[in-house]
């Protein structure tokens, strides 16, 4: 057991048992249908229809959004930069001995 990595708790996941996932897909694609054939009126522009298309369509973003990672932030970014500016300085200067 390492001191600096702990082990993450397995995720939860619970499949629904009374959900019929195909009839719901089935249902959608009959309105779907019936919207394009005229026989219903058009549906009305609702912005959480395109939440996550994006996301959805790119293999990158899929598998970092189910990873969990979280972005680099900021902040962070510039104190590596900063350090490296620090080194770098030091080594082109030559003020530094052993």
């Amino acid at each position: 057991m390492s001191l600096f990595k702990t082990r993450k708790p397995r995720g939860f996941h619970h499949p629904y048992m009374y959900v019929d996932e195909r009839k719901d897909k089935l249902k959608a694609i009959e309105e779907r249908a019936k919207r394009e054939l005229g026989m219903l009126p058009p549906k009305e522009f609702d912005p959480e229809d395109f939440r996550g298309t994006f996301v959805k369509a790119t293999k990158h973003l899929r598998r970092r959004k189910e990873s969990g990672r979280k972005p680099m932030k900021f902040g962070v970014a510039l104190i590596i930069i900063g350090i490296l500016l620090f080194i770098w300085h030091f080594l082109m200067t030559g003020s530094f001995r052993f």
